[in-house]
């Protein structure tokens, strides 16, 4: 089976007038369809850089992402931006949801910007917020009524309004109590029973524990979890055997993930 996510000898280094700073280094991680995949490791170990380069928010600066089998390095910005749109959906930690709009106005907001017939945004906006169990007297709600464990399964409902088959989700239960958590964790189980794959990153090993598979990252590298494939892919005639690349590591202090 091919995995879903396959990001391999992955570096990133970001460059400023104080130097370079070496975030990732020569990263590699498969994640298979349907799987549950937490991310861990301390503030700075890398996790959110990784997260952004595996939700086509930013490309490595050396090696190879196939993301359900598209090489991203060849995808220019109009083709990562549909990536995003229809593969990916996104939940964060500060849950961005827009007070002035109510729920489901929120919910639909991301079908705004697609082809979809107004007829049916409201509808998908409906199936979404049905499947994170949010009740129906709810949906008209503005943001601020609603409690934090609301809020941030509204911010799944909206990263499923598309149903894309990749969620990827930020500390979804950093701003939560452990009991408002638990009832967010409860909806990743049931997208992962619906055939989604989730990669979640967190602080928290109970969090983590939940997981198919807790992956940590400490200064740049995975050193535990990580699931590799070795069979190389076969793009335009030509295969891939993708070595291991040697990056120069001069991280500038102070830097963080």
């Amino acid at each position: 089976m091919r995995p879903v996510i396959d990001i391999r000898n992955v570096h990133r280094i970001f460059e400023s007038e104080a130097g370079c700073a070496h975030i990732l280094h020569n990263v590699s991680l498969a994640v298979d369809p349907g799987e549950f995949v937490a991310i861990t490791g301390p503030s700075g170990s890398g996790k959110s850089t990784l997260m952004n380069i595996l939700g086509c928010l930013d490309k490595p600066t050396a090696g190879d992402y196939y993301l359900q089998g598209l090489n991203v390095a060849e995808l220019d910005d109009d083709e990562l931006t549909e990536v995003r749109a229809l593969s990916i959906g996104f939940v964060f930690q500060s849950f961005n949801l827009l007070p002035r709009l109510s729920v489901i106005e929120n919910v639909m907001l991301p079908l705004s910007y697609t082809n979809v017939p107004r007829s049916q945004r409201e509808m998908r906006a409906v199936h979404a917020l049905q499947a994170v169990t949010l009740p129906v007297d709810h949906w008209d709600h503005r943001i601020s009524e609603l409690s934090g464990g609301q809020m941030q399964r509204v911010a799944i409902a909206r990263a499923l309004v598309n149903d894309p088959p990749i969620i990827l989700a930020d500390e979804p239960t950093g701003n939560l109590d452990s009991a408002t958590g638990a009832l967010v964790m409860e909806t990743f189980h049931k997208l992962q029973e619906r055939g989604k794959t989730v990669v979640l990153i967190t602080h928290d090993p109970g969090i983590a524990a939940e997981a198919d598979r807790a992956v940590t990252i400490r200064d740049g590298r995975i050193h535990d979890g990580a699931y590799i494939t070795h069979v190389p892919y076969t793009l335009h005639g030509a295969v891939s055997s993708l070595p291991a690349i040697d990056v120069p590591s001069t991280p500038s202090k102070g830097a963080k993930a």
